[in-house]
C-alpha cells in the first residue's frame, strides 16, 4: 500500500521474528482491518492483489508465507508517531481467482497472540500457594519468545490460601485459564502490541479508566468538528446489583455479602449513574471462602456497569491522530447530557488506498459528565 500523506502503513511477517515484507508484497495490499474490542480477541484481516505473475502467485504463496501461523505486525505512521496495531498470526487463507484482470485476490485473516495460548489444554497443573496474580505471571512468562512480556496488577483482594487448606489447578487452556481469573477478580486480560513492532505486553489487571485524555472528538462543531454523526444509547436495564451468599465456617450459617463499590477498579466518569433495576444471585458462591465470593461480587458489579454507549466513525487525517481503544477520550458537541469522557471499548481500522477510517465504540457508567472536555 503506498504511503497516504501523512500516513503510511508497515507491514511485517515471519514465522517468529518478524521482518519488512518485501517491496512487491506491500504494492499489492489493497486493504487491511483490525479490530480491537476490551473483553475479546483482536482480529485482523488483509486483502492482496494476486496477479497471475506476481511474486505472491509465483513463489510466496506456494511457499507457505501465508500459511496459518505465519506471525503478522501491522504498525502505522501518522504525522511521525509509530502506532502498532497488530501482532498475531494467521488463522485462514481464501484465494479468489477471476479471469478478469486485476481481479484476482488473496485474502488472510487472524488474531492476536493470544490465539497461541489457546492451543493447548494444560488441565491439573497445580499452583500451590499462589494467588491468582502470580499464577497468571507465570503463565504469561511461557510466551516470552515472542516478545511478551506481562504487566499482572496484583488482585484487589489476596487470595493465596495455604498449601494444607487448598491447592489451585489450571483448567483449560492458558488463555481460558487466564481469562477465567480475570474475570473472577473483576479483572481483564489482553495483549497491548508495541510500542515497537515485535514486542506486546500482556496486561492482566483492571480496566485502565484513569490518565490524561486522548484528543477529544468533536461532532455538530462545525470546522472543528472531527466526525460528521455520533449516536448514543442509554440502557436503563443495563446494571444489576449482585447478591452473594457464603457460608461461616464456625457456625454453619449462610450471611449475604454486601455490595462492594465497584468505584474502587473503575472510577466514575459520570455525574448521574445508572440505577441498578435487577437483583441477581450468584451461583455457588456458598461453597467458597469469603475473599472468593467477594472478588465475584466485585466482577459482577463491574460486568454490568456500563449503562451509556456510543459509537461513530472518523477519519484519521481529519482528526490528526489514532484513536487507542481502552483507553478514555472525550466528547464535544454532542449536549451537556451526552458530552465528556468515555472509555473506548472498541475500535476497527480500516486502511484502503488513499484512507483511513476508525469505526469506535464508547462506554460510560451513565449520564453527565463528572468531568468537562474544554475546548483547548
Amino acid at each position: 500500500m503506498p504511503e497516504i500523506a501523512p500516513i503510511h502503513l508497515t507491514l511485517l511477517m515471519g514465522p517468529r521474528i518478524v521482518a519488512p515484507v518485501p517491496q512487491p508484497v506491500t504494492d499489492a495490499l489493497l486493504s487491511a482491518q483490525v479490530t480491537v474490542t476490551a473483553g475479546q480477541r483482536s482480529g485482523f484481516q488483509l486483502s492482496f492483489d494476486l496477479s497471475h505473475r506476481g511474486v505472491i502467485s509465483r513463489e510466496l504463496l506456494p511457499g507457505g508465507a501465508f500459511d496459518p501461523q505465519v506471525r503478522v505486525v501491522l504498525a502505522v505512521t501518522v504525522s511521525g508517531t509509530v502506532s502498532v496495531l497488530m501482532d498475531g498470526v494467521i488463522t485462514r487463507q481464501e484465494v479468489a481467482i477471476s479471469g478478469v484482470p486485476g481481479q484476482s485476490t488473496l485474502t488472510v485473516t487472524g488474531e492476536d497472540l493470544t490465539v497461541l495460548m489457546d492451543l493447548e489444554e494444560r488441565a491439573g497443573v497445580p499452583f500451590p500457594a499462589m494467588g491468582p496474580a502470580a499464577r497468571v505471571s507465570a503463565i504469561i512468562g511461557r510466551y516470552a519468545q515472542y516478545g511478551i512480556t506481562p504487566q499482572v496488577i496484583p488482585e484487589l483482594i489476596p487470595q493465596a490460601p495455604m498449601p494444607t487448606q487448598r491447592i489451585d489447578f489450571q483448567k483449560g487452556t492458558d488463555l481460558a485459564y487466564v481469562n477465567e481469573l480475570a474475570k473472577a477478580n473483576g479483572y481483564v486480560f489482553y495483549l497491548d502490541p508495541g510500542p515497537v513492532p515485535g514486542v506486546s505486553r500482556g496486561y492482566w489487571g483492571p480496566e485502565v479508566r484513569l490518565g490524561v485524555p486522548q484528543h477529544a472528538i468533536n461532532v455538530n462543531m462545525d470546522h472543528l468538528s472531527t466526525v460528521d454523526q455520533l449516536t448514543f444509547g442509554f440502557d436503563g436495564a443495563a446494571r444489576e446489583e449482585p447478591v452473594a451468599r457464603v457460608q461461616i465456617p464456625a457456625t454453619r450459617t449462610d450471611t449475604v455479602l454486601p455490595v462492594p463499590e465497584v468505584s474502587v477498579l473503575r472510577p466514575p466518569l459520570a455525574r448521574r449513574p445508572a440505577p441498578a433495576l435487577k437483583k441477581r444471585v450468584i451461583d455457588d458462591t456458598a461453597k467458597k471462602d469469603a475473599p472468593q465470593a467477594f472478588a465475584e461480587t466485585l466482577a459482577k458489579v463491574i460486568e454490568s456497569s456500563d449503562a451509556v454507549s456510543g459509537s461513530g466513525q472518523l477519519d484519521v487525517v481529519r482528526y490528526g491522530y489514532v484513536l487507542r481503544p481502552r483507553e478514555l477520550v472525550g466528547v464535544r458537541g454532542a449536549g451537556i447530557t451526552y458530552d465528556g469522557r468515555y472509555y473506548v471499548k472498541s475500535v476497527t481500522h480500516n486502511l484502503q488506498r488513499g484512507s483511513y477510517t476508525q469505526n469506535f465504540t464508547l462506554a460510560r457508567e451513565g449520564l453527565i459528565a463528572l468531568h468537562s472536555t474544554a475546548i483547548p
